[in-house]
């Protein structure tokens, strides 16, 4: 049997209780090791289970996924996800693979940023499309993300940021030249992300562009959501570009048309009180 667990937001604690006890009785427990980050280390997970875990970075996952199903025809193996298994399309096709090879699988869900983010007081069901901000290059600078923000504007929704993470890259040249040499590991900021859709809107503008956002749409900050150093801050997009979270994983909300009660919610989270004082985020009916 192969089993996707999934870990939930925070620490080694917050795996299932289902989800624990088929880690325990795996021969082999695989933690993936780049779609998120958890905010304890591999150790702590390998000491609060009882188990080694072998960590699966995206290379393994994505061209050594035959490793993984090994012998699981006739063994345990559990595939540690953290989230939810299913919050990577990458998973999938670990199922599928498995499928193919006739292994049975079994999926243990857990919370994820999908949902644990109505931890602001922004109503889930009012939700649209998610999006993921990638960093930008001196060469490469896509804003089809952005797009897709201002539709769910148009259509009242929030949409619900997914910022960029960087783990086991390789330079350009490295690459090229075939050397497993590998960039430090870098996790985007919400203020990062905020000074891109900043740039966006600038570049809009001056293409004569009605860019749906403001500077002065209100938005929300996240960090290390379900962990208990966890953070939240709202206010303007232009406020979050200079707003300080502290550690990954942070994630950014452009928010749509917002029912008062969720307007109330983010007021508990406000930057600068004041800026909620002249009703500029009042929804429109």
């Amino acid at each position: 049997m192969l089993y996707l667990v999934g870990l939930g937001l925070g620490d080694a604690e917050d795996i299932t209780v289902k989800g624990l006890e088929a880690v325990r009785r795996c021969g082999r427990v695989y933690l993936e090791a780049y779609t998120s980050l958890l905010t304890v280390g591999k150790e702590a997970l390998e000491e609060f289970y009882g188990k080694e875990l072998i960590l699966a970075d995206r290379e393994m996952v994505e061209q050594e996924a035959d490793s993984i199903l090994k012998e699981a025809d006739v063994c345990d193996v559990a595939f540690l996800v953290v989230g939810d298994p299913f919050g990577a399309t990458t998973h999938s096709d670990l199922v599928l693979r498995a499928v193919k090879l006739g292994i049975p699988y079994k999926v243990i869900h857990n919370a994820s940023i999908m949902n644990a983010v109505g931890c602001c007081g922004l109503q889930l069901y009012n939700f649209g499309e998610t999006v993921s901000i990638v960093f930008w290059t001196d060469t490469w600078k896509p804003e089809s993300f952005f797009d897709k923000i201002k539709r769910n504007r148009q259509n009242g929704m929030h949409t619900l940021c997914l910022l960029d993470i960087k783990v086991k890259e390789q330079s350009l040249e490295n690459l090229m030249r075939g050397r497993k040499i590998y960039e430090p590991p870098r996790y985007m900021s919400v203020s990062q992300a905020a000074e891109q859709l900043l740039a966006v809107i600038q570049n809009r503008r001056l293409q004569g562009e009605d860019p749906g956002i403001t500077e002065d749409t209100l938005c929300v900050g996240l960090a290390r959501v379900g962990a208990a150093d966890q953070k939240i801050a709202s206010g303007p997009l232009c406020q979050m570009a200079t707003v300080e979270l502290g550690a990954p994983l942070h994630s950014l909300i452009v928010t749509g048309t917002m029912h008062p009660l969720e307007l109330e919610m983010l007021r508990l989270f406000s930057v600068d009180s004041s800026s909620f004082e002249n009703n500029a985020f009042q929804p429109t009916t």
